[in-house]
């Protein structure tokens, strides 16, 4: 399929829709790279994306979902057919105990409305800069909590379109894994069930998280979170400092100084830096200590 009549199928579906082709993606990630889309869309709407998802399948058309780029890396290529950002997708709803946030709402947000209802669960949350979509395909974490702790379900669209609800038990959550990353899902919107607290307790955890984080992560700089996935018995800052290799650099992409688990962008990084300086660290931790780093951050 041409993809000017995917344009104009769109297009007729919703005239206002944004959307752009050879978007440069570097303006959607956290880190400041990546490359360039064939059509970039930012649907507003659940109808919207499903008419999207739809084309897409049924034309063959390659189809990639970006929220808010945090803990992504995009190769510097060109990303063939359609890039759909669902960060304008951002309703929550608080019902009782209960939160439902649509996949493009900020997961800090959400945790910020949770303090303001009283709710209590998701301060480990307060400080990860991620679509809910994002942390529920990771089951993102921090500080002892898991996405996984607080959801009860997830509506999702399949890639022929279809709308289902997936309980938390159908999700095969792990470790910064979950059902979603196998690419047959998209997040649509999900569910959390938390509990009753007193707010000043609820806000003192989230602001002794937020001094923790400012205090170890380097903030002052583009990243895209933890690089690697924590090895068994070991953190894979720890084994990449005793390597030596804090401050070590490719172009642009250096280890941090400050926390050698995340790669920031110094002077205006590639894709490619990141990515030759993630095989560096990768071969120079097996070799030192015979362990392998799985990276945490997903490379599309």
């Amino acid at each position: 399929m041409n993809y000017f009549q995917m344009w104009n199928e769109i297009k007729v579906f919703s005239p206002d829709i944004f959307i752009r082709f050879d978007e440069r993606l570097a303006k959607h990630t956290f880190i400041q790279t990546g490359g360039i889309a064939d059509i970039y869309i930012k649907p507003e709407t659940v109808e919207e994306v499903q008419h999207i998802t739809r084309i897409a399948f049924t034309k063959k058309i390659p189809l990639t979902i970006l929220g808010y780029g945090t803990n992504v890396i995009i190769r510097d290529r060109q990303i063939r057919g359609v890039v759909m950002n669902l960060s304008n997708l951002n309703k929550i709803e608080v019902m009782k105990d209960v939160i439902t946030a649509s996949s493009g709402s900020s997961i800090i947000d959400v945790s910020n409305a949770a303090l303001e209802h009283h709710l209590s669960g998701l301060e480990f949350a307060c400080g990860i800069p991620g679509s809910v979509g994002g942390a529920v395909l990771m089951n993102a974490g921090a500080y002892g909590g898991e996405i996984s702790f607080v959801l009860t379900s997830v509506k999702v669209l399949s890639l022929s379109g279809d709308i289902h609800i997936l309980d938390k038990s159908e999700l095969q959550f792990g470790y910064r894994s979950s059902l979603i990353q196998r690419g047959k899902y998209i997040v649509l919107e999900a569910t959390f069930q938390l509990e009753n607290g007193d707010q000043d307790q609820i806000q003192s955890i989230m602001n002794k998280n937020t001094i923790a984080r400012e205090s170890k992560q380097p903030l002052e700089y583009p990243s895209c979170g933890s690089v690697f996935k924590r090895p068994s018995n070991h953190f894979a800052g720890k084994l990449i400092s005793e390597c030596g290799l804090q401050g070590y650099q490719v172009g642009g992409a250096q280890v941090s100084v400050k926390h050698a688990g995340f790669i920031v962008n110094v002077d205006d990084a590639t894709s490619t830096d990141y990515l030759i300086l993630i095989r560096h660290i990768q071969k120079t931790v097996k070799k030192k200590f015979n362990i392998v780093l799985e990276t945490e951050v997903v490379i599309i």
